[in-house]
């Protein structure tokens, strides 16, 4: 018995967390794959026309697995442009979250528009912007409440004396960001002592939305703010290259932290002239979500196509009736501009 009243009250706080207007936005594991939703300014800056697809699930172990689907697509404009002074680029955003036994879904549908200025032949500074238009929807008559247990157990006859004014409603959203970018490629492809280095921060919500079911004119989304640092370091006269790479993210009073690495291993390098031979890399990656979980990452890349998975290890308090178990991902993505690799010259 105690272990059903304990299961009511556990799902209960999670759908309420989600509810809430203190909820952080919608994050992956594999970040820097999901470029649109990390930072706006991203569009156009790693590659001259990309399609990114995500899918995650987590907390299987403990209620209803939380589902988010997202994809992006991102391109520049004036790619074959010579003696251009920036990168003119836009993008189109798109996820989908479903949370818990309520129900909870948001989707959005975001519009991006950036510009890389071009400093000297290593060095860009872009800006980016986006609006678009969000839908969230509840079922509060699929949910369990922990005043529908009547002492022995889950009862549905008994009212949740849950209200909402709204079952569904829309917002209008928009935010900013700002990226810098640094690459030096490699004099020749077996020296592999190429440098990337890569700094960004971005402001998501700026406008506020009304998010609420419950009062949607005093309760509004707060501002999400957005900080990432990612680098790929080429082993000299080797076929590895080592990934250091942080992430910071704060919404109110929610703040996530992950910081890692990935080891990437040339197994092919591809043919430079004839294109009969294409690039083939492995990487693995082990990351830490402060105080949340350890995240193992692993991605193939093929030519033009990536592919990669991920799972975190729940580390945190909720690791008693996790059992450790979090979630996992994974992303496919066509780089439709260049020749492979994760960046492209300008």
């Amino acid at each position: 018995m105690k272990t059903n009243l304990y299961a009511i009250l556990l799902t209960s706080a999670l759908c309420y967390f989600q509810t809430s207007i203190h909820a952080q936005d919608v994050h992956f594991s594999h970040m820097e794959f999901s470029p649109l939703t990390l930072n706006p300014g991203l569009a156009g800056a790693n590659s001259p026309m990309q399609g990114v697809v995500n899918y995650r699930s987590q907390w299987n172990s403990i209620a209803i697995p939380y589902k988010t689907i997202a994809a992006s697509f991102d391109a520049r404009f004036n790619e074959n442009k010579r003696n251009k002074k920036g990168i003119i680029a836009g993008g189109l955003n798109f996820f989908n979250d479903q949370s818990g036994e309520l129900k909870v879904t948001t989707t959005n549908v975001n519009i991006n528009l950036a510009y890389h200025l071009i400093l000297d032949r290593t060095s860009t500074l872009g800006l980016g912007i986006y609006t678009g238009f969000g839908q969230r929807s509840i079922d509060p008559n699929s949910g369990r409440w922990g005043s529908q247990y009547d002492g022995t157990s889950y009862n549905a006859a008994i009212s949740s004396g849950e209200t909402f004014n709204s079952a569904s409603f829309n917002y209008m959203d928009a935010g900013a960001g700002i990226v810098y970018t640094y690459k030096k490629d490699q004099g020749y492809m077996t020296q592999n002592n190429n440098r990337e280095f890569q700094f960004g921060f971005s402001m998501y919500h700026l406008n506020r939305p009304g998010y609420s079911f419950i009062n949607k004119s005093d309760e509004r989304l707060y501002v999400r703010y957005s900080a990432f640092a990612n680098s790929t370091i080429g082993i000299g006269n080797t076929r590895g290259s080592f990934m250091p790479a942080i992430y910071f993210q704060r919404q109110k009073s929610s703040m996530e932290i992950m910081y890692g690495f990935n080891y990437k291993y040339l197994i092919n390098e591809g043919s430079m002239y004839t294109g009969f031979n294409r690039p083939f890399s492995l990487y693995l990656g082990i990351f830490n979500r402060f105080k949340d979980a350890m995240v193992a990452r692993f991605m193939m890349e093929w030519d033009q196509y990536s592919a990669g998975f991920a799972y975190d290890f729940n580390v945190s308090s909720l690791n008693t009736v996790s059992n450790a178990k979090g979630g996992f991902e994974i992303f496919l993505r066509f780089n439709m501009g260049d020749g492979g690799g994760f960046r492209s010259r300008y």
